[in-house]
């Protein structure tokens, strides 16, 4: 009797492994750039509030202040979250294909909750001008 193109053979053990390394390997990727995110968006929080500490009153803000590159620096932060969770997201979906195992989802979890924190940051940085 002929197989379904439809029904999934499985693995060999070194097959299995190698699509485990991959995914792996993603979930690394996924991490460093949550890590990256969170670098930006704490050192553009501390940038912002260290020069509203040290902002002398009547002072004249150039161009772009410091309070400004602060925020370039938490939208940069979740920026590369969000781009970093659709492109998580898309390898994790090609790799599905190939993969029946169950899916964690504790990474795309953990960017989001530190995505929510980056975004409050962000409010409050915006209207406490």
């Amino acid at each position: 009797m002929a197989e379904s193109a439809t029904e999934a053979r499985p693995f060999d053990r070194t097959t299995w492994l190698a699509v485990e390394r991959t995914r792996v390997a993603y979930e690394r990727t996924m991490l460093a750039w949550v890590r990256t995110g969170t670098s930006l968006i704490t050192f553009g929080f501390g940038v912002y509030k260290f020069f509203q500490i040290e902002r002398k009153p009547g002072a004249d803000d150039h161009w772009m202040g410091s309070q400004g590159f602060g925020l370039i620096l938490v939208a940069m932060g979740l920026a590369a979250l969000a781009l970093a969770t659709v492109e998580y997201r898309q390898n994790m979906r090609s790799l599905q294909t190939d993969y029946l195992g169950r899916q964690s989802r504790l990474t795309v979890v953990f960017a989001g909750l530190v995505a929510t924190l980056g975004i409050l940051a962000f409010v409050v940085m915006l209207f406490r001008q």
